[in-house]
């Protein structure tokens, strides 16, 4: 016989909190971390530990410290938006305040978990810290005066494989994690401006500024469409900025992710926007942990 024992408060509050910030929307960003570390990595005697563990931990808080404040500073739009307004905050499932504590936990842990480098004589990270911080929180602000907020996210996130490529090597060789991080701003602002079309006519309302509600939801998934094929080139040209540690292996993976992109719009049309989520979640996380599978593969094999 099951017996259902009722939640504790802090196991409530701790899912409640994991939830809001989406924490398996993690597999956005990470792979694509753990993807420029393993080719800095490449260079002989560069990998620790530490600095794996440092780069796990890292990314984790500094995702979990911007959706927090992500969450805090649009909780009010958020109330006033059919779509959003069962979120936790304006639900009243969580504290305005235990969410700002969450989020200064987190901002405090990842500039902690930067120390982790210093044993490998590698400052920069903690240098970097409160930059990368203020930079991901200040993109929650950006709708509120431009319509390119979805390349500020892009952004954001272009600074994942950077920084991990920093934390490994230091501000070093840059050409691949640059061109790695281009292709995840290209295909961030496009996926983004995909799912900002939900919000169209809100946003007009609210007067909040984003590609949708200033172009509309046609010219928008033409916009969304460019900048994955943006993405695509900049991934054909890691080929040759990181050659000879990528060969065809990779690019045989990169077709994958286009033939993946396609049918992402071909889920999402004009006239048709119910399955923006599907499109959203399942396949961008079976793009980035797809890629990364692909380039430890290639490394394994060196074909």
């Amino acid at each position: 016989m099951r017996i259902n024992m009722p939640e504790s408060r802090a196991n409530h509050v701790v899912r409640s909190l994991l939830e809001m910030i989406r924490f398996s929307h993690t597999v956005f960003a990470l792979p694509f971390a753990l993807l420029s570390a393993v080719l800095a990595w490449q260079k002989p005697g560069s990998f620790h530990g530490l600095d794996l563990l440092g780069i796990l931990l890292c990314m984790v808080f500094a995702r979990s410290t911007a959706m927090a404040f992500n969450r805090l500073a649009d909780r009010h739009y958020d109330a006033l938006n059919p779509r959003t307004a069962l979120r936790h905050l304006p639900a009243g499932q969580l504290s305005t305040t235990t969410v700002w504590v969450f989020t200064l936990v987190c901002a405090a842990g990842f500039i902690a978990s930067t120390l982790l480098f210093l044993p490998s004589g590698n400052a920069w990270p903690l240098y970097l810290s409160v930059p990368v911080l203020l930079f991901v929180c200040a993109y929650s602000y950006t709708k509120r005066f431009t319509f390119a907020c979805h390349v500020w996210l892009g952004a954001s996130l272009l600074l994942a494989p950077l920084a991990a490529w920093i934390a490994i090597r230091g501000p070093h060789d840059l050409a691949t994690p640059l061109v790695l991080g281009l292709a995840v701003l290209f295909w961030v602002t496009g996926f983004d401006v995909l799912y900002a079309c939900q919000d169209v006519e809100f946003d007009r309302k609210a007067k909040l500024s984003s590609i949708p509600a200033r172009f509309g939801v046609p010219a928008s998934l033409r916009l969304a469409l460019f900048c994955h094929v943006l993405m695509l080139a900049c991934l054909v040209a890691l080929y040759w900025v990181a050659w000879p540690d990528l060969k065809m292996i990779y690019l045989a993976g990169v077709a994958a992710v286009a033939v993946l992109l396609a049918y992402e719009h071909w889920l999402v049309q004009p006239n048709d926007l119910s399955r923006v989520n599907q499109a959203f979640f399942n396949v961008n996380s079976i793009i980035s942990v797809g890629l990364l599978l692909i380039v430890l593969l290639q490394l394994a094999i060196r074909y």
